[in-house]
């Protein structure tokens, strides 16, 4: 009998399960891919949201300016990328004047520290590229930039590091069961195995209705969004140096343009109906408008694409975080309908769920609970001294594989090593930006499948891009010399 079973190990479920970590507590995640951070997590704007925008009294307010916070403290705990860059919505006309003193207003009774008015005489001094339309900006100086996929596998590993187990294999069916006491309890499906457990998360994503629906009479619907994103060379990086927002509509925040924590460029996203919760493709129409609309913002776009991509957000009808308790299920706690500012809520609904979990299965937070955890050092943001002592360790930090990240077989072969570690090609991506780059693993590819097919004890021909039967060779590769 497990005594918390999570589902999903997106940013929400990893965040919650190191919460739950902190407490003497058998915790469990399930997560139907091959790795973290595989589904709306790893395909999002990367933005830590100020929190101007949800509306006053809402869970999305409540826990987008709760979770901004912490992600100030947490990115040094825990050794992830993150600058508070600051966000401008800009009005592109005077009658957009009106909207920004609203979203002001919203955004003070919010609680969002900082929020003023910027004329645009001191919006060209803030942002020289700016478009020439541009009449005022709202400025959110708390707004920020994160690295989605390294924060989410930071929760993670913290998580397994305290205690936590990973279970890479799909939940397919829940049970509402009472034990001879009448406490109720469930019992989970995934694969083959079955798994006893006293309460139940819910952080599916884009799943979550299904999984809800399974055990609960008032039922959810949602509908997966698709976001489509066009990323610039790093030559376009400092095009702009803050978050570029128009205002919002009532489809979302609409297309932004905004530097990466890795120092790219980004436009996007879309925010189109998708026809099923696997639809991540992206379409020559949809990445149009991201280049058309993310125009209107800055004078002279950049147009230098290394890489387009999408992902599916997970709208709940009612267009509000679903957290908590079900009413008529006890036990089964929903992180639902979670799309944006989910990333930056990830943290604060972590905080609240493991507390109301811990109060309802009274237990005592651990003596020797860790908060710390170290990323992978990298090569290419280390000074000459760091470089040195790295390679002075390990030799191997001085052979370069990814020659558009400067990423290092040292750091590849940690990535593969450390906890939960990389399985898949795109697990190394990930993780150490090996493939990121300008060529997009048209040179790095060839040395990184033999450093996986090693440690893992595979071969060459074994190692799968994403999981699932995704191979990309057949045969060995003999040199990668």
């Amino acid at each position: 009998m497990k005594d918390v079973t999570i589902i999903g190990a997106g940013v929400v479920g990893c965040a919650i399960a190191r919460e739950l970590s902190r407490y003497d507590l058998d915790v469990a995640v399930f997560e139907k891919e091959a790795d973290v951070c595989e589904g709306t997590s790893k395909a999002n704007s990367g933005i830590v949201h100020s929190g101007y925008d949800a509306k006053p009294g809402t869970l999305k307010a409540r826990f987008n300016v709760e979770g901004n916070r912490l992600i100030h403290e947490l990115s040094k705990e825990l050794d992830f990328p993150f600058k508070e860059n600051g966000s401008l919505i800009l009005a592109l006309e005077e009658e957009g004047r009106k909207g920004l003193e609203e979203l002001l207003e919203r955004g003070n009774k919010n609680g969002v520290p900082g929020l003023r008015i910027v004329e645009k005489e001191e919006l060209k001094e803030m942002e020289p590229n700016v478009s020439e339309n541009a009449v005022c900006a709202l400025y959110a100086p708390t707004g920020g930039i994160v690295c989605p996929f390294n924060m989410t596998y930071a929760f993670a590993e913290n998580a397994a590091d305290n205690g936590v187990s990973f279970v890479f294999e799909g939940v397919t069916g829940i049970e509402k069961l009472k034990d001879e006491t009448g406490e109720v309890f469930y019992r989970i499906t995934a694969g083959k195995e079955t798994v006893d457990t006293r309460t139940v998360v819910n952080a599916a994503g884009v799943y979550a209705d299904v999984f809800h629906n399974m055990v609960c009479e008032k039922k959810i619907h949602i509908t997966p969004v698709k976001g489509q994103y066009c990323l610039m060379d790093k030559t376009a990086g400092g095009y702009v140096k803050h978050t570029l927002f128009q205002l919002p509509t009532k489809s979302g925040k609409g297309i932004l343009v905004t530097p990466t924590v890795h120092g790219n460029l980004m436009y996007g996203p879309t925010a189109d109906e998708a026809g099923d919760c696997e639809d991540t493709s992206t379409t020559a129409e949809g990445l149009d408008t991201v280049l058309s609309k993310a125009s209107l913002s800055v004078e002279d776009l950049p147009r230098k694409t290394i890489t387009s991509f999408a992902g599916l957000r997970a709208r709940e009808d009612g267009r509000d975080f679903i957290i908590g308790e079900a009413d008529d299920a006890p036990g089964f706690f929903d992180a639902a309908g979670i799309e944006s500012p989910g990333l930056t809520a990830a943290p604060a609904i972590g905080v609240h769920l493991a507390k109301l979990i811990a109060a309802k299965l009274n237990a005592p937070e651990k003596k020797d609970f860790d908060p710390v955890r170290k990323g992978i050092p990298s090569i290419a943001l280390a000074s000459d001294e760091e470089r040195a002592e790295l390679i002075k360790k390990d030799p191997l930090y001085a052979k370069v594989v990814c020659r558009c990240e400067l990423v290092t077989e040292g750091e590849i072969r940690d990535a593969i090593e450390r906890t939960l570690g990389a399985t898949t090609v795109d697990g190394v991506k990930r993780r150490t930006r090996a493939g990121m780059g300008r060529c997009q693993t048209g040179f790095c590819l060839a040395r990184t499948i033999p450093i996986l097919a090693e440690l893992l004890g595979k071969s060459t021909d074994e190692i799968e891009k994403s999981g699932h039967g995704s191979y990309y060779i057949d045969g060995e590769i003999k040199d990668t010399l």
